[in-house]
């Protein structure tokens, strides 16, 4: 989707913050024993920690190697929809055991081996469910609509007037 430097920072930032953001109150509702109104505000407290971290490790680390392991089963030629998912795939199989491990140091009462591994299984599946579901596509939809003009002018010959 991106197609500069700066749309794949601004496209990184708002998928961390979404992604992170419920992340963050599915685990907290977790710790609390269930969901209530107060969670949606304990999550900033743990936002300014954990949006930076998942940006950097996304997009100076992970968001390099997805593709490249996207492009072991995906062809070029394959549908577009279908490159999105794979690499998608990918981002969330490393992201979601990186974050946990993070999380489990900084934010459980007993941060050893086990409480990771039970913070990773728990998180695995809501973070598939929550990016294929709806994290991708609302941010894929938020990110067309502000660069709107520049995406409708990639492939446009030179001097087109923009739509």
């Amino acid at each position: 989707m991106p197609k500069t430097k700066l749309q794949n920072v601004i496209f990184t930032l708002i998928m961390a913050f979404v992604m992170v953001y419920a992340m963050v109150c599915y685990n907290i509702s977790i710790d609390k024993g269930g969901m209530s109104n107060q969670i949606f505000l304990l999550a900033f407290y743990e936002m300014p920690i954990m949006w930076p971290i998942a940006f950097i490790l996304e997009f100076f680390i992970i968001g390099k190697i997805a593709p490249m392991l996207a492009f072991k089963v995906m062809r070029p030629t394959d549908r577009p929809q279908f490159i999105t998912y794979a690499i998608s795939f990918c981002i969330c199989a490393m992201m979601c055991p990186i974050m946990s491990l993070i999380a489990t140091i900084l934010f459980k009462d007993n941060p050893s081996f086990a409480t990771f591994i039970q913070t990773w299984g728990i998180n695995l599946p809501a973070a598939f469910l929550w990016q294929f579901c709806y994290c991708g596509p609302f941010v894929r939809l938020v990110f067309r609509t502000i660069f709107r003009k520049q995406l409708a002018n990639v492939g446009a010959p030179v001097g087109a007037p923009a739509e």
